[in-house]
């Protein structure tokens, strides 16, 4: 009869890698005031710009608010051309999904979008509903060794990696040892590489807390090593490269190879729905087509979401795409010049306004949204504890009066809740 392992004091088996309940209970009281507080499960309708009527039920009444939680960067989530795409293609084939197997039967259209994103971004698209999902078929083949030549590697993450990429550290660990490292700890993982025959690094092209993997020093390594990279660059997409390619693709050479995988949004920067695996192989594809658990076992983007990134499509392939990657950063600039933050700078359009004090950063949102504004209280287990703040997701259809009004609104904010002025610039 097997033994089981004493637990230890926070009640998991050594090795595991999650503790839902410790999450949930440290978690609860801060979900529970951002609840009361209004400004989580928030509900609303578009009206222009990054304006929206908040709540539900008749417009009549309904005060409008500026959204500053949303990352569609470059504002084509309302975009005529990729509403008229997801509208035409339900009109065209009378469906919205077809209840089966991928590997059994698709629609049309999938295949013509998987063909428009590969030749866009030179690589192999497969395209996913979620990312979440995209990650989820991948990492069990990661961890395999399918993809590092039968060879199972050590797999490496970064400690901030997104939860939808560390929430599958335990199917990892069941096929394969796991490390994770500090953020964009590049000494360590040369040490590892040195150490082991074969690592993979899984890693974010740009956080959704702000900041971005190294990756010109990735690829050194990557070159000196053999180190296979798999990088989520769901908040890079579109905002980069000629053709919206994204942070991370716009970095690598044209032909992608076979130790590079890049996931992306098809939400976010790109304006439609779903998500998208960049692979660099033939035969790669071949074995995500029929051993990725979501694409042979969930359904793809449904009709509306195709029709919509195929508008996407044109715009990526216009001038257009061009011309609001260049108000973004002039937006981003314009915040950068009003207030102080980690990210000043940087060509991201995230924004993270530290507090502290969980209790504080949710009494700062309420009083963002009662001015008109709508941002992202962030705090456990989103960021550490103590460690609260506010997001702001900056975009080329925001107004510079309406940035410079929030700005304005954060620092009267701020220095009302914490008795002390917001660094300025």
């Amino acid at each position: 009869m097997p033994q089981r392992s004493p637990l230890p004091e926070d009640g998991r088996p050594p090795g595991h890698f999650r503790n839902t309940s410790y999450m949930i209970n440290k978690s609860r009281p801060y979900f529970d005031a951002a609840l009361e507080a209004g400004v989580m499960a928030v509900y609303g309708r578009s009206t222009t710009g990054r304006g929206f009527a908040l709540g539900s039920g008749p417009l009549e009444g309904r005060p409008e608010k500026i959204d500053f939680v949303r990352c569609s960067y470059l504002g084509l989530d309302n975009h005529p051309l990729i509403v008229a795409g997801a509208i035409g293609a339900i009109e065209a084939h009378r469906s919205l999904h077809w209840s089966c197997a991928r590997t059994r039967l698709n629609f049309d259209l999938l295949a013509e979008l998987e063909a428009t994103l590969s030749e866009m971004f030179c690589a192999s698209v497969i395209a996913f509903s979620t990312v979440m999902l995209a990650n989820l078929g991948a990492m069990p083949l990661l961890s395999s060794g399918q993809l590092t030549g039968g060879r199972k590697p050590l797999v490496v993450f970064d400690r901030l990696a997104h939860i939808s990429l560390a929430y599958h550290k335990p199917v990892v660990a069941d096929e394969t040892r796991l490390e994770t490292v500090e953020h964009n700890d590049i000494g360590a993982l040369e040490r590892l590489c040195r150490e082991h025959p074969v690592v993979a690094y899984v890693c974010d092209g740009i956080y959704s807390m702000g900041g971005n993997a190294p990756i010109k020093e990735l690829r050194q390594l990557q070159e000196r090593y053999g180190l296979f990279l798999y990088i989520d660059d769901a908040h890079g997409i579109s905002i980069f490269g000629r053709q919206g390619e994204g942070f991370a693709r716009s970095q690598f050479p044209q032909v992608l190879g076979d130790r590079t995988i890049i996931v992306a949004s098809l939400a976010k920067g790109f304006g439609a729905s779903g998500g998208m695996v960049m692979l660099g192989t033939a035969d790669q594809e071949a074995l995500f087509r029929r051993y990725s658990i979501p694409y042979a076992f969930s359904v793809p983007p449904n009709l509306a979401a195709l029709g919509a990134a195929l508008g996407s499509c044109k715009i990526h392939g216009s001038a257009e795409l061009g011309d609001r990657q260049r108000r973004l950063t002039q937006r981003i600039k314009f915040f950068d010049r009003h207030i102080a933050t980690a990210q000043q700078g940087s060509s991201f359009p995230i924004r993270m306004i530290a507090i502290g004090s969980e209790t504080k950063a949710i009494a700062i949102t309420k009083e963002l949204l009662d001015a008109g504004f709508y941002t992202s209280v962030t705090f456990f287990p989103t960021v550490a504890q103590g460690k609260a703040g506010i997001r702001v997701c900056i975009t080329a259809d925001h107004e510079e009066n309406d940035i410079e009004r929030l700005c304005g609104c954060i620092l009267d904010a701020v220095a009302e809740a914490t008795g002390k002025p917001y660094p300025l610039r």
